[in-house]
């Protein structure tokens, strides 16, 4: 019974966007954790001192997202700008 004097209802609309935050915030440090080549976890890793590894960096700074935003047009909504943009 105690939750219910520290969690009130008109909190519930700010812990969507701040769930939705730390979720972000948690999938960029797996992600740099598991795949950026300058992040060594294991004991085996660390001793290697420092590597030439530029396929792997460019491996992980070309991931999916800019590949799939490179060719696109810098425009959020772009048929609104077009309608807008007529004259």
């Amino acid at each position: 019974m105690s939750w219910r004097r520290w969690v009130k209802p008109e909190v519930y609309p700010l812990m969507v966007p701040l769930a939705a935050v730390i979720g972000l915030v948690a999938t960029q440090l797996i992600r740099n954790i598991s795949t950026n080549p300058d992040v060594r976890v294991t004991k085996e890793n660390r001793t290697a001192g420092i590597l030439e590894n530029h396929d792997e960096g460019e491996k992980y700074a070309e991931h999916r997202l800019r590949k799939f935003v490179r060719g696109r047009t810098p425009q959020i909504m772009p048929s609104i700008n077009d309608y807008f943009g007529r004259e």
